[in-house]
């Protein structure tokens, strides 16, 4: 492997840290390489070409008061595959936060688990003002270009896919020179259409209508932004679309609003409301949204959506125990992150049927596994499909230990189960260059290795994951773990 060091980052960290979620397969990475001839365990194959992209949280700073593994700063891993060769880059997203932390030589901002009031930037709320704008959450290429974003509404920081040069923040700028970027920043969980090379978004806010929705198409432009009226602040955290339509949530799991009256922003599930949905034209306005009512819960991630006849079908991942209660001789890290524990979230796939003539929303389990953090080819994005492509969680944490894949045609599920002290990443699905079917392709994960102090890119075959990694490359260090991901087509680079 050839590798260079391209940037240290200087950190405030303690050399002798031990916060659980900085720490282990969370240790967070400071130094930034491009790293090529890439040492290789099998052999990578010779039709995966493009690149597998994955944000991570990594923090540079001590943290005000308590810290959350949703708090660190944005990196981004990318790997190349071309002609059976792989290419190694990780850079830091330079966000306006992370350079006035840098400048200040400490943090500014307190994080989830800590209260807001401890800020040293306290205007506003969310992502840019009370909780540091990070673009640590997920990315995904549109346009040619890698684009980052935050699960609290901050801005979109564009690098280039394959070399993570930095780019800039999105500003979809007109022809008068005016950024059209919203005010109300943009959420993570964008989703982009390989049929049409658009992006869809929405965005959430503690004003009135406290929701919007947004299209941006193939060229880059933004084309369209409509408001969708809710009762009040909600927090979503992901969202869908078919060829036609988008498709929002309104979940009963929100800040509470008679703490939020009080600047506090405490969240609460509330078990007697129903889960709302709007199925909302691309192209449409909030008078054209058709409502529909569900089984509470909350869905932190759907996996498709597709129309069948007159019903639109959306998948994901219904939690049974949105809001778990600690036990009494809880410690404090399990009273503090059992909302990242799988094993208590409980979510299971899912599946909700919206009739747009009736106006009744059936829905059904579609496996018992606990399971999340869903894939599928892209290329059947907002259409039917049969696969989807999901991990199991290790119990306690919030890290990630094996890979599953569901036939939603047969109910089969094909496993694999990482060794012990082996964590993995959540894991896209690579169609290979002229794939004849849905699965004919590759699953791809970054992997934390505890037992061997390493990182890897390990390959696996799509249409039989169960038989273990085909190819497995080494990274010049061991990772942290992370979040989102995304798989770009060598095609979809510009």
């Amino acid at each position: 492997m050839t590798t260079r060091v391209v940037a240290e980052m200087s950190t405030t960290l303690a050399p002798d840290d031990d916060h659980p979620y900085r720490t282990g397969p969370w240790r967070p990475n400071f130094v930034e390489y491009d790293a090529d001839d890439m040492d290789v365990e099998g052999a990578i194959p010779t039709d995966l070409a493009g690149v597998y992209i994955r944000n991570t949280e990594n923090p540079v700073h001590e943290s005000i008061g308590r810290y959350h593994p949703f708090d660190g700063d944005g990196m981004l891993h990318s790997i190349r595959f071309d002609n059976g060769v792989a290419s190694y880059r990780n850079r830091f997203v330079r966000t306006v936060g992370l350079d006035a932390e840098n400048q200040a030589g400490h943090a500014l901002w307190a994080g989830l688990a800590e209260s807001p009031q401890r800020s040293l930037r306290m205007d506003g709320w969310g992502a840019r003002t009370r909780l540091k704008d990070a673009s640590s959450t997920d990315v995904v290429v549109h346009a040619g270009v890698a684009k980052s974003s935050f699960y609290q509404c901050g801005d979109l920081y564009r690098m280039d896919p394959v070399s993570l040069a930095d780019l800039g923040r999105e500003t979809w700028t007109d022809s008068s020179g005016i950024s059209r970027f919203p005010r109300e920043g943009v959420s993570a969980h964008t989703k982009v259409d390989p049929e049409t090379g658009e992006m869809l978004f929405f965005n959430y806010s503690t004003e009135a209508p406290y929701m919007h929705y947004g299209v941006v198409d193939a060229a880059d432009q933004l084309v369209h932004y409509t408001p969708i009226p809710l009762p009040g602040p909600r927090l979503p955290h992901d969202m869908a679309f078919t060829e036609n339509y988008a498709i929002l949530n309104d979940c009963p799991m929100f800040w509470d609003p008679a703490l939020l009256e009080r600047d506090i922003y405490a969240v609460r599930y509330f078990r007697d409301l129903p889960t709302r949905f709007a199925v909302i034209p691309r192209r449409g306005s909030a008078a054209d949204i058709r409502w529909f009512e569900a089984a509470p819960t909350y869905v932190l991630h759907w996996i498709n959506a597709y129309e069948d006849g007159d019903e639109v079908v959306l998948d994901g991942f219904f939690q049974s125990q949105p809001s778990p209660k600690a036990s009494p001789d809880a410690t404090l890290f399990e009273q503090m992150y059992r909302f990242v524990d799988l094993a208590q979230l409980q979510p299971h796939p899912w599946r909700w049927r919206f009739n747009m003539v009736t106006g009744h929303c059936r829905e059904e389990q579609l496996d018992d596994r606990i399971l999340e953090f869903g894939m599928i080819n892209d290329e059947v994005a907002g259409k039917p499909y049969r696969y989807a492509y999901a991990v199991t969680g290790e119990p306690g944490w919030f890290l990630f230990n094996g890979l599953s894949k569901l036939d939603l045609h047969t109910g089969h599920v094909d496993e694999y189960r990482f060794p012990e002290g082996v964590f993995a990443s959540e894991a896209p699905m690579a169609p290979r260059l002229g794939a004849t079917a849905e699965d004919d392709g590759y699953l791809l994960t970054y992997t934390v290795d505890m037992n061997k102090d390493r990182s890897e890119c390990q390959i696996f075959a799509a249409q039989d994951i169960a038989a273990g990694p085909i190819a497995k490359i080494r990274l010049p260090e061991r990772i942290s773990s992370g979040t989102h991901s995304c798989w770009a087509p060598a095609s979809a680079l510009r």
